[in-house]
């Protein structure tokens, strides 16, 4: 589990900040390695390579959010466990998202231009939810992963078939997602009300449309 520094509320804007850019404008850096790697680079058409760009800027896309949910909700976490879990899930994203841009750059693509609206409000979403309290901060985690591990399960039946080596980067993802709303649980989270897991899954899908395009 990630060490967590006791930090005064300008040390944690500062970090919020240092965060924002480095994701935004840096080259955010895996530490563990691309699981594309070692997977040879298929033949695609046009058609199927633009797809397969689509698809993986959407993920690009979810994992800005996912590090801007997670560091606005650890801004205001009240509970050291708490803010080190929402650290730890961070760090992995950032993995994610090295990776998708990655693939994103080997596909001849780039990230979605609308990637600072996406951050800025999925921070503020974040911040909101965990200021409800511990319990709420968890369970909104354990609500985004489940729908991020549904969208990963979609994209892997929608891309190319012979493009095995963004499979390989999704599946990992994928059981990521799946083992952070797990923690969360086992964290002690409690689960949205229904209503506000409708109101993200609809958020979503109009960032999933844009995404995709561009």
């Amino acid at each position: 589990m990630t060490t967590v520094r006791h930090l005064s509320p300008l040390d944690r804007l500062l970090d919020s900040t240092q965060n924002a850019l480095i994701t935004l404008l840096g080259s955010p850096r895996a530490q563990r390695l691309n699981p594309g790697l070692d997977t040879p680079e298929a033949a695609l058409d046009t058609h199927e390579r633009q797809h397969a760009a689509g698809l993986m800027r959407i993920n690009h896309v979810g994992e800005v959010c996912a590090q801007a949910l997670y560091i606005g909700q650890a801004a205001v976490a009240r509970d050291p466990a708490t803010r080190a879990h929402l650290l730890h899930a961070a760090q992995e994203e950032t993995d994610h998202l090295a990776w998708c841009a990655d693939r994103l750059h080997e596909l001849g693509s780039r990230p979605s231009v609308f990637n600072p609206l996406w951050y800025a409000g999925s921070f503020a979403i974040g911040a909101a939810a965990g200021l409800r309290g511990d319990g709420w901060n968890l369970g909104f985690v354990v609500e985004t992963e489940r729908q991020v591990e549904a969208h990963l399960q979609e994209h892997l039946h929608s891309l190319p078939l012979t493009d095995a080596r963004s499979r390989a980067i999704l599946s990992v993802m994928k059981d990521d997602e799946v083992r952070h709303a797990d923690n969360a649980m086992a964290a002690g989270a409690r689960l949205l009300p229904r209503p506000v897991a409708m109101l993200m899954a609809g958020a979503s899908h109009v960032m999933k449309t844009v995404a995709y395009r561009g």
